[in-house]
């Protein structure tokens, strides 16, 4: 939503005078492209850059309304979460030097970005999903005091009329209820705009459609969420469920999710496209858009069109149409949302290229891809490159193709052709797409991070691996080379200093509990099976209650008839906590002091995790 005055849409009188307003600028919309009035000589690209602010400790941080004050440069803008901005990149001309400039242009605004946050003892980062973001960073105390943010919250939470669910299953699982949507948040992308001829509006983006999957095949770098490996661009779901209205009840009907791929191909024009996304969404908000876009039109003026791009705002489709004026002459673009943020500029700009390329670059075999390929076969292609990455196979010309042969032989064969036909300069088309070839023929994002974290996995905590695999994917962004040339994480690459190490830090939460009604001889078998000294105790109500060690059960071992008895006559009741945010230096200390062994984790009476000796 670019418009930061924002309404929600309550009054009967307010919604018939907005819904008149989107029908005048439809209306007017229809006339231009009669007249045709939309530039169609001039082919321009642009680009948005999402990006994460990181403290000292590699954790989000909640500057960046600070940092947008100090950089004061329009170019930049907030974002939903206090962790993000986004800078906006002059639209260029798709032709000569056009993506060696909008990389200048790109590193010369995160320079002047990163001169700034260090100046506030920030790091900046390019990255799909921030690794170190847990579930303290999604209250609303993170979310970005703009009226338009909680607008479009309270919007979709009173729609569902329940929590927002997050649940998606890749290699581990993750499945959250929470009060807010600031999931999305936790998203930051590269979007990439390339601008269409209204004349051939269907037959590019259904194209657009179609290649959708294996793009985002080589493009994925968001696989870890919350220290979960999920999809290999976990973006595409966790997007998807933040801003999803549709309450659970109604998963079965055929109300459509406002982030998407779509469900049809397109068919028709500019209009009809808009006229369905109309009638399938609702529109929610309202601002200030009084303006007769017809008789704007009528007295020589383009209009803004602002109520329908205000409607487009709220519909989050994964190739988006958006409508813009440049130098007087109307046109539309496609917005690319499925690219992610990161791992470097070299890669983002190689990404841009790519899709850039292939869509320039379609062959005539392809015109009218709607009847050469059935629709569910690309949106298949489109999610399996999400979940699986180079490792998808992909339904392609009638064929199931692997990835690797697909990207190899036909895509960049095209993107080349493409990027020629448009006079882009060879030595920046060489340059960028050998880095997606080297990515090709190597790893993409997604897959360093996987490998990376497994590795680390193996001798650090997970909240302390993702700090140094933060800290490692910033150091190797930093020096410049595309992630084809990046050496995994190899663990030294952040020490903390041991005032800075909390217990959530190095604290257990795959930890096994108990019920206190619960048999003690099976509790005691637990503990022999799994070689554990602590088993935290909750009520049903998964509140913490007591906690059962070795030492209230070894004397047992010998009489086990003994403990034919339920935990809670044997555990013990005074118990003494931590809390995750307590120090390392602190937990120690108590530990000592009390000569105990280990300290279960609360947060109020839940139980967060349990820390021990060992572990210290």
């Amino acid at each position: 939503m670019g418009e930061l005055k924002v309404e929600k849409l309550t009054s009967s009188t307010a919604k018939v005078e907005y819904i008149n307003q989107l029908l005048n600028d439809l209306e007017a919309l229809e006339v231009m492209l009669e007249k045709g009035l939309f530039e169609k000589d001039t082919i321009r690209i642009g680009a948005e850059q999402e990006f994460c602010l990181v403290d000292s400790k590699w954790e989000p941080s909640n500057k960046a309304m600070q940092l947008l004050e100090a950089i004061d440069d329009d170019h930049f803008t907030t974002e939903i979460a206090l962790y993000n901005l986004e800078a906006n990149l002059d639209p260029l001309e798709l032709t000569g030097e056009c993506f060696s400039i909008l990389h200048q242009q790109l590193n010369g605004l995160l320079k002047k970005a990163k001169t700034e946050a260090a100046k506030q003892n920030l790091k900046i980062l390019l990255t799909g999903i921030l690794p170190t973001i847990d579930s303290r960073h999604l209250k609303t105390s993170y979310m970005t005091p703009i009226k338009r943010y909680k607008v479009l919250n309270q919007i979709i939470c009173d729609l569902r009329g329940e929590d927002l669910e997050l649940h998606i299953k890749g290699v581990d699982e993750i499945n959250l209820h929470h009060d807010s949507i600031l999931f999305e948040g936790c998203n930051t992308s590269f979007q990439g705009h390339l601008q269409l001829d209204v004349d051939d509006f269907a037959n590019s983006y259904n194209w657009a459609q179609a290649i959708a999957g294996p793009i985002l095949s080589i493009c994925a770098n968001s696989p870890i969420l919350m220290g979960k490996e999920l999809w290999q661009e976990s973006r595409i779901a966790l997007f998807t469920q933040s801003v999803d209205t549709r309450a659970s009840t109604y998963t079965l009907n055929e109300r459509d999710a406002r982030v998407g791929y779509g469900k049809n191909w397109a068919q028709g024009s500019i209009v009809d496209f808009y006229r369905d996304s109309v009638v399938n969404f609702k529109s929610w908000i309202t601002g200030d858009l009084k303006t007769d876009s017809l008789n704007e039109l009528n007295s020589g003026n383009i209009p803004k069109l602002k109520a329908l791009q205000l409607h487009n705002g709220t519909v989050y489709k994964w190739n988006r149409l958006c409508y813009g004026i440049t130098d007087g002459k109307p046109h539309v673009r496609i917005e690319n949302r499925y690219l992610p943020s990161g791992p470097t500029t070299n890669d983002e700009i190689a990404n841009l290229m790519f899709w850039v390329g292939v869509m320039r670059g379609r062959p005539k075999q392809f015109d009218n891809i709607h009847e050469k390929m059935d629709f569910k076969d690309a949106k298949s292609n489109f999610y399996n490159a999400a979940r699986y990455g180079t490792a998808a196979q992909f339904y392609w010309n009638g064929l199931l193709v692997p990835c690797q042969e697909l990207l190899l032989d036909q895509f960049l064969p095209m993107a080349y052709r493409g990027l020629y036909r448009m006079k882009v300069k060879p030595k920046d088309v060489e340059k960028y797409l050998g880095i997606i070839e080297n990515r090709i023929r190597g790893r993409n994002g997604s897959r360093w991070i996987v490998e990376s974290l497994r590795k680390l996995s193996e001798n650090h905590k997970s909240s302390e691996a993702l700090r140094i695999l933060t800290a490692c994917m910033h150091e190797n962004e930093q020096k410049g080379y595309a992630i084809d040339a990046w050496q995994l994480a190899r663990g030294y690459e952040y020490v903390p200093k041991e005032q800075d190490k909390m217990v959530r830090h190095y604290m257990n939460t795959k930890i096994i509990t108990a019920q206190q009604y619960d048999s003690a001889a099976l509790v005691l078998k637990m503990m022999q099976w799994k070689g554990i000294h602590h088993v935290p105790i909750v009520d049903s109500h998964f509140d913490l209650v007591g906690l059962l060690t070795w030492t209230d059960v070894t004397k047992y071992l010998e009489n086990p008839k003994e403990l034919q008895i339920a935990i809670k006559d044997i555990m013990r009741k005074k118990l003494i906590t931590t809390t995750p945010e307590t120090t390392i230096m602190k937990a120690k200390q108590i530990m000592l002091q009390q000569q105990i062994n280990c300290l279960p984790v609360v947060e109020g009476k839940k139980l967060m995790g349990i820390i021990t000796t060992k572990d210290l």
